[in-house]
C-alpha cells in the first residue's frame, strides 16, 4: 500500500524578525575542485531572518542574500550560513541569540 503522506523535510524552518536586514559573515567549507582537500569560503550579505534548525539540538543555519563578498565562481544570490560560523556585524543587533 502506498505511503500517501509528503516526506517531512530534515529540517524546522523558522523565522527571527529581528534578524531581518542584520549585516552579517559566515566562512565554511567547501571541496577543493581535483582535490581530496576542503577550503574556506567567506560570505558577507544580510540576513532574511529565516532559519533551517536541523535535528533535535538543534543545528541552526539562517539564510543570507544581497551578498557583497562570495567565493570565485559562487554563481548563486544567496548561502545558508551555520549559526556556529557566524557574525552579526551591526551593533544594535549583537545581543540577539543566533541559537535557542
Amino acid at each position: 500500500m502506498p505511503d500517501d503522506k509528503a516526506e517531512e523535510p530534515p529540517f524546522r524552518s523558522g523565522f527571527e524578525p529581528r534578524l531581518r536586514g542584520a549585516r552579517a559573515e559566515c566562512d565554511g567549507g567547501a571541496p577543493v575542485v581535483g582535490t581530496h582537500l576542503a577550503g574556506r569560503q567567506d560570505f558577507a550579505g544580510r540576513l532574511t531572518g529565516n532559519y533551517r534548525d536541523f535535528g533535535p539540538y538543534p543545528w541552526r543555519w539562517y539564510l543570507m542574500t544581497e551578498l557583497t563578498k562570495k567565493p570565485n565562481g559562487y554563481s548563486l544570490d544567496a548561502v545558508w550560513c551555520d549559526s556556529g560560523n557566524l557574525t552579526i556585524l551591526d551593533e544594535d543587533k549583537l545581543s540577539i541569540p543566533l541559537v535557542p
